[in-house]
């Protein structure tokens, strides 16, 4: 493992989970109570043995900055996680064009490595895996490139980049061609490949007949060199692999395990209230590949009298008498009044608590204090960080407004009402949305 090194992507406005990045680069987004999306890959690489990790940032990098500042390694080892924040230099001067501009960009830092092999990972996906594994695939296929795939439907295969394979008798999984969503009955068509070719795999069809990259990529160190210096392509699904397929061996690496791309509120929204039901698809509790991520040396929560069903609790909350909690998630810190109602919501939590005396200044200012206050209504909503929601607040969308523009509270977007990041809600407002 010590002749890998990774390179994590951090991605770029990340505008589809606007308002979610507006203070935030989209690896920096927390999940699951306790996680930011970043720890999904940087775990991923440690559970596979992989520590050498350069991670790639462009906007409002700082918080992502300083939550991966937790990643050390031991002063015996070759690990690091470093960042590797986009400038100007004399072979750049501009934004990270795409993914594998993005990469030739950083190509110094990858290029002086005594290493064989790159890895390229999102850092805004969900999933668990065993690298070790696709790397097993690549070396034995003497692959020059291998593309993670996974076995998507029809109708969700214009959403990715789609693979072809070859159908010759001793090339199987050998790629032969790579479609960046396609859109058109004819290029569906031209991309399909047989349930017997799935199969063939190792995967179970079930329908499922495109294979979708899941934008991680295996290179050897010479083949990403070389397809990054001599051309001035910036990306990898629309220009390096259908170049690459004609003069390189293209491999793909089947995965049929949970993977969720977390580009859209609605996708963001969905994959987190499903870690918290009964039986979650994903899971974050895995004995044998746990999901790291900083710590925070906070105490148990405390729960009153409260009622919580479904739901994710994370370190540190304090739950008041008579509050009920209904497929949600309860983000680190997080205080939640008497008699609330919390259903079908993330609390992203706070990164502070007040101290009394500052308790004691915002109420003699009139001041809404951070937290939940009591007896609030929240169906439906992602509540950012450090919020401030009043007493008898009502948060919901019942006539399942899917647009609405941006206020000083926040917005709706994909049907989610997304209350931003520091907001203030004053005592008794309603924000109650209904349609016409």
């Amino acid at each position: 493992m010590n002749n890998v090194v990774v390179l994590i992507l951090g991605g770029g406005q990340g505008t589809r989970l606007y308002p979610l990045t507006k203070y935030r680069a989209k690896p920096a987004v927390p999940i699951g109570g306790k996680y930011r999306l970043i720890d999904i890959p940087l775990s991923n690489c440690i559970n596979s043995g992989l520590k050498q990790i350069y991670v790639a940032t462009q906007f409002n990098s700082v918080s992502l900055h300083h939550h991966i500042r937790c990643y050390t390694f031991d002063d015996y080892s070759r690990g690091f996680v470093e960042i590797l924040a986009a400038q100007q230099t004399n072979r750049s001067g501009t934004w990270y064009q795409g993914t594998a501009d993005a990469v030739r960009q950083n190509m110094n830092y990858i290029a002086q490595r005594d290493i064989d092999y790159v890895l390229i990972l999102s850092g805004d996906q969900l999933y668990r895996m065993d690298f070790r594994n696709m790397i097993e695939t690549h070396i034995g296929t003497h692959a020059d490139v291998t593309i993670a795939a996974v076995p998507v439907t029809r109708d969700k295969a214009s959403g990715f980049g789609i693979m072809r394979l070859s159908e010759k008798e001793g090339s199987r999984g050998r790629v032969v061609g790579f479609l960046e969503k396609p859109k058109t009955d004819y290029e569906l068509d031209h991309v399909r490949i047989s349930p017997d070719a799935i199969e063939a795999l190792g995967l179970e069809a079930n329908g499922r007949d495109y294979l979708a990259s899941m934008g991680i990529y295996l290179f050897n160190k010479e083949t990403l060199i070389e397809s990054l210096e001599k051309t001035d392509y910036k990306d990898f699904g629309k220009e390096v692999f259908p170049a690459a397929i004609r003069t390189k061996h293209v491999q793909v690496h089947p995965f049929d395990g949970y993977w969720e791309d977390i580009g859209t509120i609605g996708a963001f929204f969905e994959t987190n209230l499903a870690m918290a039901a009964d039986d979650p698809p994903f899971m974050l509790s895995v004995a044998s590949a746990p999901t790291y991520t900083r710590s925070n040396f906070l105490p148990a929560s405390r729960v009153s009298g409260a009622t919580v069903r479904s739901s994710l609790i994370a370190d540190g909350c304090t739950i008041g008498e008579g509050a009920v909690i209904e497929n949600s998630i309860v983000g680190l810190r997080t205080q939640i009044g008497k008699n609330c109602v919390i259903r079908n919501t993330i609390l992203m939590g706070q990164d502070y608590y007040q101290t009394q005396k500052e308790l004691a200044q915002v109420a003699a200012e009139g001041k809404v204090p951070i937290g939940i206050g009591d007896n609030t209504t929240i169906d439906g909503a992602i509540i950012d960080k450090n919020c401030c929601i009043g007493k008898n607040v009502t948060i919901t969308n019942p006539d399942k407004i899917v647009e609405t523009p941006e206020t000083s509270f926040g917005m709706i977007r994909d049907g989610v009402i997304c209350i931003e990041k520091a907001a203030v809600v004053p005592d008794g407002t309603n924000l109650i949305r209904k349609g016409g």
